[in-house]
């Protein structure tokens, strides 16, 4: 008797902190918007520009595949290929799993809900976070509230919903 293999299902609570499937869902749907000829190359293309803007745990997913300047391994043809024949990134993100299991273990950092959180109440080190999402720094910060400053002087930039629905400001 054989038994198939153990199949394993993404919840869409997993998915959706699952960097892999995030990022290249966006990545695939910018290009549908953007109208962009789905083949290997122009798709491999696009994808090295997509993650030129990429951050933190999407930038090191990009490293992992090989679409930064400074990553190893050059894999990236393992998602421009499937990409170009509108494979559906579930799939893509399965079978680079195979290829290198730490692509997997990207989640998404719990998101900070910026329009109810108390900034008072959160530490240095998740404000400073906030700021390195956004792409800033805080230069000449010494204390908190320096920080919880630039932060709110920067959400309506990085966060307009959550700034406008905020009634402490």
């Amino acid at each position: 008797k054989t038994f198939p293999g153990p199949r394993k299902h993404w919840s869409d609570e997993e998915k959706s902190g699952l960097v892999c499937i995030s990022y290249l869902g966006r990545f695939y749907q910018d290009l549908k918007n953007r109208d962009v000829t789905f083949s290997p190359a122009s798709v491999e293309k696009e994808l090295t520009k997509f993650c030129r803007e990429a951050r933190g745990k999407e930038n090191r997913l990009c490293y992992y595949i090989g679409a930064t300047d400074d990553a190893a391994t050059k894999i990236i043809n393992e998602v421009s290929k499937p990409l170009a024949h509108h494979i559906p990134v579930e799939k893509i993100c399965e079978k680079l799993k195979k290829k290198d299991s730490q692509i997997c273990e990207l989640k998404y950092d719990k998101q900070i809900d910026l329009s109810t959180v108390d900034l008072k109440k959160l530490r240095v080190k998740e404000l400073k976070k906030i700021l390195d999402d956004w792409g800033e720094t805080c230069k000449g910060c010494a204390e908190k509230s320096d920080y919880i400053r630039k932060i709110n002087e920067l959400m309506p930039k990085y966060a307009p919903k959550a700034a406008s629905s905020r009634t402490d400001l």
